[in-house]
């Protein structure tokens, strides 16, 4: 791909002129263009960075970029997927800057990192980043730049020392990790110098929250205008690091925030996606809901990202039909009624079935579900029962085109569920549903096994695993490929399963002891504690 993708952009924002001492910065995104500029986090911190006089950004990507400062200063990663780390490693050497950290001297740019997997779980990655930035970027951006500034002329320790007093921004090189030996647990985190023991997450408090800042036809999502609704949910299920890492619950204003930034959007394309956890709970989305209802905006294709079950009106599947919308998402995680209690989704199979007959009524013709296996606590019971709900909704709402998406659960730092591990019975539970289901002529998707058990191999890594990321970034992307980098690498980190499979006991120090999210620690085991007098609960019942 060339440069010409980008004078295919439409912007929503007014870049500044740099000065003439501008910081020389490059953005990143470790993917190809098309992934980069559909990333909303992406779109809105390179236009927060472009519109500062103080600042010349040029964008990078893994397929093209923009003309590229020769010397650098800073060099910034968005991280939105963990299996990008192979990207980011190839950019930096694409740009003659050492891959570790310890190895860049003066002379090289600071590399700094940002997005939901590093403010997640930043350890595995830790190396490859002077700094890292946790949280939401609206104050945190312009808090880093600010402190860069003040120490843009000294030497690199003394800028990484200042910077590390910044609230949110992590200096991996200045917290020591030691451990009760090479293959064992975290023995302790202390910081070297003069600096926080914690670093907290950041977290925006306003009600104006993110739009596009720009509208391309080169988009993975075709001319689409993103508006965000909510942040954060506030159902809490106890294994989503998408409501637990970004709470609290926030909606944008309507009339401050949503209106404004929709009406900016239509000047220029006529796609608008809805983003959020769960839209449909912002208090006011019956009346924009309405507003995009309106005779005049009957052109518009309307995309909604996934909503609560018991939210699916007829009115909204008959909106979202009128304006190019065939399905509609929702997250039911199990037909099992005791594992979303377990779970804290609250949900009824009542509520499932009244939305797939209000998603039929409206004109959607298909529904997308999302579950789960090896969510902990399940049993076969519970798989069974969700099998039974899918027939139950193919009655209740037939010709409705039924697909039900599911994942193995995987544990993520910062929530409730963080101390369990991977159910070695899942591969075979997501057989078992695709075997008891397309007889039924209802669509079953798997996410791949493998692919969920690397996933929370880096949900729960620790620094350990920098060293066989080195090495999977060339043997491929593939669970065999992991496995080969474990042997090579016995003895010197832990096995896969101690990563993976096994359950921690909850006094351990984990490898993200002291980033601070959200919720303290306590917080999350008293939310722990819940689910399992829920499982508990059960199992007595079963006794008795």
């Amino acid at each position: 791909m060339t440069a010409s993708v980008f004078t295919s952009e439409r912007l929503l924002f007014n870049p500044a002129t740099p000065n003439n001492e501008a910081i020389r910065t490059i953005f990143a995104f470790p993917n190809e263009y098309s992934v980069g500029i559909t990333s909303l986090g992406y779109q809105v911190v390179w236009a927060t960075l472009a519109m500062r006089s103080d600042v010349q950004v040029s964008r990078l990507f893994t397929d093209v970029c923009e003309q590229l400062p020769r010397d650098p200063e800073l060099i910034g990663f968005s991280v939105s997927w963990e299996l990008d780390y192979v990207n980011i490693l190839n950019l930096l050497e694409s740009l003659n800057v050492p891959i570790r950290a310890n190895a860049r001297s003066n002379s090289d740019p600071l590399v700094f990192g940002g997005g939901p997997v590093l403010t997640a779980n930043p350890e595995p990655f830790a190396d490859f980043f002077d700094i890292i930035l946790l949280g939401d970027g609206e104050n945190l951006i312009g808090d880093f730049i600010a402190a860069y500034q003040e120490v843009r002329n000294a030497d690199r320790t003394t800028q990484l020392q200042h910077l590390a007093q910044v609230p949110g921004v992590y200096i991996p090189s200045l917290y020591e990790v030691t451990y009760c030996d090479p293959t064992g647990e975290i023995q302790s985190i202390r910081p070297l110098a003069a600096i926080p023991d914690v670093v907290e997450k950041q977290t925006y408090r306003g009600n104006t929250l993110s739009a596009s800042t720009v509208v391309t036809e080169k988009a993975a999502w075709e001319n689409i205008y993103m508006v965000e609704v909510v942040r954060s949910c506030p159902e809490m299920c106890r294994f989503c690091l998408a409501s637990y890492l970004t709470l609290p619950f926030r909606t944008a204003s309507f009339e401050g925030s949503l209106i404004p930034a929709i009406e900016r959007g239509l000047a220029v394309t006529d796609r608008i996606g809805l983003l959020g956890a769960s839209v449909t709970q912002h208090p006011e989305f019956d009346a924009l809901l309405a507003y995009l209802s309106k005779p005049e905006y009957d052109h518009i294709r309307l995309s909604i990202a996934s909503v609560r079950t018991n939210t699916v009106t007829v009115q909204l599947a008959q909106t979202l039909a009128k304006r190019d919308t065939r399905s509609l998402t929702i997250a039911v995680e199990s037909g099992s009624e005791r594992l979303r209690r377990i779970i804290n989704k609250k949900l009824d199979n009542d509520e499932i079935i009244q939305a797939a007959i209000n998603a039929k009524a409206g004109g959607l013709s298909s529904l997308k579900l999302y579950g789960m296996v090896g969510v902990p606590g399940e049993e076969m019971a519970d798989l069974e029962q969700t099998v039974v709900m899918m027939e139950s909704l193919k009655k209740a709402a037939p010709g409705l085109r039924l697909t039900l998406g599911c994942s193995t659960f995987v544990p993520k730092a910062h929530t409730p569920f963080q101390w369990y591990g991977v159910n070695r019975q899942a591969e075979k539970r997501l057989q078992f549903l695709q075997k008891q289901l397309k007889p039924q002529g209802i669509e079953f998707r798997p996410e791949s096994y493998n692919w969920s058990v690397i996933q929370a191999l880096l949900s729960r890594g620790d620094r350990r695993l920098s060293q066989l990321l080195e090495l999977t970034r060339h043997y491929g992307d593939s669970l065999g490929s992991y496995r080969r980098a474990f042997k090579t690498l016995r003895g010197q980190i832990p096995e896969l399963d101690f990563y993976v499979h096994h359950d921690w006991l909850r006094e351990r120090v984990l490898p993200w002891s002291h980033i601070q999210g959200p919720l303290a620690q306590a917080t999350l085991l008293k939310h722990l504690a819940t689910a399992e007098a829920e499982m508990n609960r059960d199992q007595e019942a079963v006794g008795c």
